[in-house]
């Protein structure tokens, strides 16, 4: 198909839905996904037209010859309309006189059946087998066909039947006839013709396609009534048995051969599938016919170029109905004249490879492919042909090639989807708790400056009253008591501050291990508690604000303590999780309820007893662990009796920031 300078078919790109429907249907693989879009790549294209015929969403352009022929019309030289043995299949509603008559008011100066060219075809095949009984052919009627053998079997090309298609040959018996000044444009059920009518052997012998869908729009641009126009007969030569072509096994009826299921001289074969399986078949020699005809739709009358209505078995009805009726009047003794006038027409012609195969990777990089999605083993290949190849090994392949990507896998990309909703899910939790500090710490900032002066004023007073009374007077343990409560609302409002307050994270490097010790010697462990440390780390630095982290373990480690009254462990790990640190502080205590674990981050929220806890402590530690850009989780069992369970905290961070980062705690 050289000379093709646009594709035969493209893609509408706001029209492609990404079903892989057109992938499943190219029989040459000539269909890549790229970028979410499916491309029809030209030199891999063959033209059979499946998957414009399978679109539903009319995604696929054909390359549109309107324009062409219109010019040929004004170009002042006379053209012929040559009509494929297919037409009553797409016109059967019509008179075929009145289609004859309607070609003419469009401007053509001769309309001729090409089943006449069918018969010349027909006969020249019969002479090629008698001549060559011991040689096997493939038909080469069918530029699909063709154009699958000259890219993707180029060893069978010496196979390919050297004869012109029917087409082919009633233009060079029109330019016998008439003389080169005439013009021919063939109208047809068929894509795959605009690519031959190019194509270098036989290029210059047919000037335009057209395929019955552009001749009915031609019809109602013009204003054309088919039903309404003169009935007019198609100019000689007249077609015999040629005009059964389009409907399968037609060639080897017209040639008078029959497909003898006991000598298996000559297989007939069509259909997406049943072409390629037939010529792979003749290929291992599995497949000994004399004659492989081979159409890659089934029959032409079901040509990507026929508009829908009808069903397949009315349109090889209509097609048998019209060749019948022409027979009942048929003049044999003029057509074989005409026949033998055009005996010495050359219907020869030549094929050349136009190689478009890939090389297959190699084992170990096909299973790569398929580890990256998700299928590690034989049991993980489901072959359930979603992405529109057979095997998940074939899909593989063509992201190897090119062709195809991961996401074409619906299991990988449910499993690819189903990870980020959970990712999702998740950050959407933490932001809304992030969003709840915020609002908190905005609130307590508000709440603490407003207290702190009145307070501080009670403080003071109580501590001067303190000074003036006796040490046994009755008011004196009053006035202890309005200190002792102060000081503790001092405390809570220092803590509203530094929870409301913006801070700066100043990182430097520093040892993990001497970390954690400097935080187990300011919270000496009770008598009953035993500590574990267990430091798993290649390098102990991590670039952190000191100050700030200290304070995350002292908030985890008193908080492990005050969950362990009756005693138990203490446990610290400290290790590496890729290019993060990852600190584990479990307890075996008390545990925390299923219930309070969505609720243990929030200010003010604690489990401990009355006057024992101001429920900051966390709300802090989940400010510092986010300011460092690291992550916090708990885990815990409240069931869990005293050494054998308990509550772990998890924080993760990075152990190099690029960046000091400048936020509000929470």
């Amino acid at each position: 198909m050289s000379g093709v300078t646009t594709s035969l078919v493209t893609t509408i790109p706001e029209r492609c839905r990404v079903c892989y429907t057109c992938v499943r249907e190219c029989p040459a693989k000539a269909i890549r996904i790229t970028g979410g879009q499916a491309q029809v790549i030209g030199e891999r294209c063959i033209g059979c037209g499946n998957c414009v015929r399978v679109c539903s969403q009319q995604a696929k352009r054909v390359l549109n010859s309107i324009e062409d022929v219109d010019r040929l019309l004004r170009s002042g030289r006379p053209v012929a309309a040559c009509v494929a043995p297919s037409f009553p299949a797409e016109f059967g509603d019509v008179d075929a006189l009145r289609l004859v008559g309607a070609l003419r008011a469009l401007g053509f100066a001769r309309v001729n059946e090409v089943a006449f060219g069918a018969d010349l075809v027909a006969r020249q095949y019969r002479r090629l087998l008698e001549a060559n009984p011991k040689k096997r052919y493939i038909s080469t009627p069918c530029p699909a066909v063709i154009g699958y053998v000259e890219r993707y079997h180029t060893g069978l090309i010496p196979a390919l039947a050297p004869i012109v298609s029917p087409m082919v040959a009633m233009a060079r018996v029109l330019h016998q006839r008439h003389g080169g000044d005439l013009l021919v444009v063939f109208i047809g059920p068929c894509i795959a013709k605009k690519a031959e009518a190019v194509d270098e052997p036989v290029r210059g012998e047919v000037d335009a396609v057209l395929t019955f869908c552009e001749l009915r729009e031609m019809f109602d641009e013009r204003g054309i009534e088919i039903s309404a126009c003169e009935p007019s007969d198609f100019d000689r030569p007249h077609a015999g048995m040629g005009g059964l072509f389009p409907i399968s096994r037609g060639l080897l009826q017209a040639a008078q051969m029959d497909e003898d299921l006991l000598s298996g001289e000559s297989v007939t074969a069509e259909g997406r599938t049943g072409f390629v399986e037939a010529i792979e078949e003749f290929k291992s020699g599995d497949l000994k016919a004399h004659l492989l005809d081979v159409l890659c739709c089934d029959g032409c009358i079901a040509g990507p170029g026929v508009t829908k209505g009808r069903p397949p078995y009315a349109r090889r009805a209509l097609v048998a109905r019209y060749v019948r009726r022409r027979m009942d009047g048929f003049d044999r003794k003029r057509w074989q004249r005409e026949i033998e006038t055009f005996s010495g027409l050359d219907l020869s012609r030549t094929f050349s490879p136009k190689n478009q195969r890939i090389p297959d990777p190699s084992e170990s990089e096909i299973r790569a492919i398929l580890a990256r999605m998700g299928k590690h083993s034989p049991q993980d290949e489901l072959d359930c042909g979603a992405c529109g190849y057979h095997t998940c090994r074939e899909h593989a392949i063509a992201i190897y090639e090119g062709l195809a990507e991961s996401e074409m896998c619906l299991p990988y990309t449910i499993d690819q989807l189903r990870r980020t909703v959970g990712e999702l899910a998740s950050t959407q939790e933490a932001l809304m708790h992030s969003e709840r500090l915020a609002s908190m710490g905005q609130l307590a900032a508000g709440i603490a400056h407003e207290v702190n002066n009145p307070l501080g004023v009670v403080l003071m007073y109580a501590h001067l009253l303190m000074e003036q009374v006796e040490r046994d007077s009755p008011l004196r343990k009053d006035l202890e008591l309005i200190a002792e409560q102060s000081d503790r609302c001092k405390k809570i409002v220092a803590g509203l501050l530094n929870f409301a307050r913006q801070q700066k994270v100043v990182r430097r490097l520093v040892d993990v291990r001497e970390l954690v010790e400097h935080a187990l010697h300011a919270v000496p462990a009770p008598d009953n508690v035993q500590i574990e440390i267990h430091h798993d780390l290649e390098d102990p630095q991590v670039e952190i604000d000191p100050d700030q982290f200290t304070q995350v373990l002292l908030n985890l480690i008193q908080n492990a303590y005050d969950a362990m009254p009756e005693g138990g462990t203490l446990e610290i790990r400290t290790g590496h999780g890729g290019d993060r640190i990852c600190f584990a502080v479990r307890d075996t205590g008390v545990g925390i309820p299923q219930e309070n674990l969505t609720k243990i981050f929030e200010p003010f929220f604690t489990t401990k007893p009355m006057g024992q806890g101001t429920g900051l402590g966390l709300a802090v530690t989940y400010g510092i662990v986010k300011m460092h850009c690291g992550d916090i989780r708990v885990k815990s069992d409240a069931n869990t009796g005293a050494g054998s369970g308990g509550t772990t905290f998890m924080v993760s961070l990075p152990v190099r920031a690029k960046e000091d980062v400048d936020l509000a705690v929470g």
